[in-house]
């Protein structure tokens, strides 16, 4: 359901679901159905520290991942009650920081990802992806 970069190879984090979001000390993953249809999802994931400009110290941090809602559905709430549903589950995992990025050219991402208590924490340069790296305090 998440459109992929490069059809030819399945992020890590998919060709290991299992202990990525359900097995990992830290993952959750939530789905939404609709008459049998998939129509939303989203996870979160141990963050790795892959970023260097983002210091998290000792804290316990994990990055929402793979947020992806059918268009037919959009713009209903149900990425925000899905975020409702994560959010929970870290609470009670004891996480104590959501991280994510996203881009400027996602429609309505930035935007709703302030919505939900989220603040940009960097913008980089490249011209292209011009990612926006963001956090939520717990």
């Amino acid at each position: 359901m998440f459109p992929m970069l490069d059809s030819n190879a399945l992020p890590y984090d998919l060709q290991h679901f299992q202990s990525t979001y359900l097995d990992a000390q830290c993952g959750q993953f939530v789905i939404a159905r609709q008459a049998g249809k998939l129509i939303g999802i989203l996870g979160f994931m141990p963050y790795n520290g892959r970023f260097p400009q983002l210091d998290y110290g000792n804290r316990r941090v994990v990055e929402i991942v793979r947020l992806f809602i059918d268009p037919q559905v959009r713009r209903g709430g149900l990425a925000a009650r899905m975020f409702a549903a994560l959010k929970t589950a870290a609470l009670s995992q004891r996480v104590q920081v959501l991280y994510l990025h996203t881009h400027p050219f996602l429609p309505g991402a930035i935007a709703f990802w302030q919505r939900q208590g989220f603040s940009i924490l960097d913008v980089e340069d490249d011209p292209l992806w011009q990612t926006t790296h963001m956090d939520c305090l717990l």
